[in-house]
């Protein structure tokens, strides 16, 4: 089921396709997540653990940029979903997304999967 696209206030820097395949939630940001940005995709993410969706994946494919405030929303996320026996998965990062992840040690928190298809599939 597709519930549309969060918009963005910062020139279209980050939009957040949000869809129910199965028992996942997928969340699509597509653009720069950062300072700016960030809260567009943190209200979506709390309103999938709000209604249950505990099983989160993020289809990274589309996400240009992440930097530490969008990485402290990921973990924010983790941390709810497993918290109510879920958990985020990560698909389809970007190199330099991927980079962030590997810098800061965080790739190793999160389940990483090379595609949505593999993270679904999970």
């Amino acid at each position: 089921m597709d519930r549309g696209t969060v918009g963005s206030a910062n020139q279209g820097r980050l939009k957040v396709g949000v869809r129910t395949e199965g028992r996942s939630e997928v969340l699509t940001p597509a653009g720069e997540l950062d300072h700016h940005t960030a809260e567009l995709l943190r209200e979506p993410l709390d309103a999938a653990l709000e209604q249950g969706r505990t099983r989160l994946v993020i289809d990274c494919s589309q996400l240009a940029f992440c930097d530490s405030t969008g990485l402290n929303v990921l973990l924010g996320a983790r941390l709810k979903a497993e918290a109510a026996g879920g958990g985020v998965h990560l698909a389809g990062m970007q190199p330099v997304v991927a980079r962030v992840f590997e810098i800061t040690g965080a790739e190793a928190v999160f389940t990483v999967h090379d595609s949505l298809e593999a993270a679904l599939a999970d």
